[in-house]
């Protein structure tokens, strides 16, 4: 995991491993090695600051440096391995990075990129921000908890010139204050305790209301970024709509039009609508599939839109070339708290000169020319593939246009991204040996494909488009997937060993077949069964160890 914090990345690689993982043996010496490559597309300014290993710097030029480690050893690490370095710059800067493609649409790719900077004392926003959070009954439990939490946090780091209010909704929207309220500490303390009070209600799920009322709470902001903050679980039927009434009153509004930050808990939830509605917002799109990441993730997100201090960005190229293709219709905010990459795709040759405008915390006007360097070594599609199929096909839910479809399937196929719009097989080739009727002494035995291969259709890997029947019924998220029991875990944990030998002795084509058409319900009973055998296998090893043969 690479994180930014502080004009600071830092790297954390798990390097750690579980007794039963590693060999047994203590007394025979090992080498443990690890090697570090880093590009960091940065010419210069570059500077290692903390290792969880005594890393040896072997090689540096431009903006690339390598590390290595080794050491003879008699026992493995339980060290995760961390490595950190910053971009030494007080002030916002950035570069352009440029890559030639040889791919299906014959077009070049690009990445422009904007550095916060580590001055941490520069002017942030004065902030308006409205927090609209799913309060349906599938939210119920952990779900509404984390959230809670989160926004007590997040109220706690607006500052007092900074104004806020909080709308849950289920069926019907319900405000904490008729108006927006200036951060007092008395008023963070209401809203905290009104937040802490509100309970799941059942009915239906109703976006648009609350979304409404926000923008209307918004809309005569002066001085100051107006943010909305928006919280769910599940999906609806008018989300098209939503994406299309907010992008008009956005684009009516002016200059410092509201910021729009999502966030989605669970698979029910549709994550491209989510993702849709922050980009035509210019905020962030922040997600968490399991309960356990709920608060963690949203913290972050509320985090980078609390900390904006560039706004309103513009590039002027992008206007004025038409053979220059933005990923993202609308480029979002920069965030003390991360830095902005833009990417996106040109024909023919890239513009000498682009320079970046925007607006800073104190509201004077911002303008940087970026410097133009070409990637040579570093691979921007692979880099950025993922991301851009979740661009892509967010555009080609909302836009309903198969041309974007077809390009999102071929970028999957390309980069081997799993995507909405394809899916994964696995091939068996069916080989045999073939001997020839008079075979001589040393003659190589023929192998030959005795028919075409069998293809299988792997189950699902996206996230999807939401399900509207789940959050109209107020199922929770997590609720049809339940966790193994602690018992079960040990049982697996312990028995590895044992299943091991059994596995070397099983088709794993026919696992797979097997596995790929299994339901819930039979992968529960399949557990239940192997902890059972797991039982049998244990008892049995024992026996075998405390009962010696009696002829010995």
């Amino acid at each position: 995991m690479l994180s930014y914090n502080a004009g600071r990345f830092s790297l954390t690689v798990p390097f750690c491993f579980p007794e039963y993982v590693t060999p047994a043996i203590k007394k025979i010496s090992k080498k443990e090695k690890i090697e570090l490559n880093v590009n960091s597309g940065v010419a210069n300014g570059i500077s290692c600051k903390a290792t969880s290993h005594p890393l040896k710097e072997i090689r540096r030029h431009e903006g690339k440096f390598s590390f290595l480690y080794e050491a003879e050893i008699f026992k493995w690490s339980n060290t995760d391995f961390r490595f950190s370095y910053s971009v030494s710059s007080g002030n916002i800067f950035g570069g352009i990075l440029l890559q030639s493609l040889y791919d299906y649409d014959q077009s070049d790719m690009f990445c422009i990129y904007l550095f916060p900077g580590s001055e941490q004392n520069r002017k942030v926003f004065k902030k308006e921000v409205v927090f609209v959070v799913d309060i349906s009954e599938s939210m119920q439990g952990r779900p509404l908890e984390s959230t809670k939490s989160a926004i007590s946090a997040a109220l706690s780091k607006l500052s007092p010139e900074d104004s806020f209010n909080i709308i849950a909704f289920s069926n019907e929207a319900f405000q904490f204050s008729t108006s927006m309220e200036l951060a007092s500490k008395d008023a963070i303390e209401r809203a905290t305790a009104w937040i802490s009070m509100k309970y799941t209600v059942g009915g239906s799920t109703n976006l648009f209301i609350p979304l409404e009322k926000a923008a209307d709470m918004l809309s005569n902001t002066r001085g100051s970024i107006p943010m909305i903050f928006l919280v769910t679980d599940g999906s609806v039927e008018d989300e098209r709509n939503i994406c299309h009434w907010m992008q008009k009153r956005l684009t009516n509004q002016g200059v410092l039009c509201p910021s729009i930050h999502t966030f989605g808990i669970g698979s029910f939830c549709n994550h491209y609508f989510l993702r849709m509605l922050a980009m035509i917002g210019r905020g962030e799109y922040g997600a968490a599939f399991d309960l356990d990441s709920i608060e963690v993730q949203m913290n972050k997100l509320f985090s980078k839109g609390l900390s904006t201090v560039l706004a309103n960005i513009t590039i002027d190229a992008f206007d004025d070339c038409e053979e220059i293709e933005v990923y993202s219709s609308r480029i979002p905010d920069l965030s003390l708290e991360s830095p902005l990459t833009i990417y996106g795709r040109y024909q023919g040759s890239f513009p000498d000169n682009l320079k970046v405008k925007g607006i800073l915390g104190d509201l004077s006007s911002f303008t940087m020319d970026l410097k133009i360097r070409r990637a040579k070594d570093i691979p921007l599609d692979s880099v950025l593939a993922r991301r851009q199929i979740d661009l892509l096909t967010a555009q080609a839910w909302f836009s309903e246009n198969k041309r974007l479809e077809e390009k999102v399937a071929k970028l999957s196929i390309q980069t081997c991204n799993i995507s909405e719009y394809t899916r994964m097989t696995l091939l068996e080739k069916n080989i045999m040996k073939h001997f020839g009727a008079w075979k001589k002494k040393g003659d190589p035995q023929k192998i030959v494909e005795s028919g075409p291969p069998e293809m299988i259709l792997l189950q699902r890997l996206s996230v999807g488009f939401g399900d509207q029947i789940a959050t109209a019924e107020n199922i929770r998220p997590g609720s049809q997937e339940p966790e193994l029991p602690e018992v079960a875990k040990i049982f697996i944990k312990t028995t590895s060993n044992y299943f091991g030998g059994i596995c070397n002795r099983c088709c794993c084509m026919g696992c797979i077949r097997c596995c790929s058409k299994m339901n819930n319900q039979c992968a529960t009973t399949l557990t239940q069964l192997c902890t059972a055998l797991a039982c049998i296998g244990c008892l049995h090893c024992c026996s075998e160890s405390c009962c010696p043969n009696q002829d010995d």
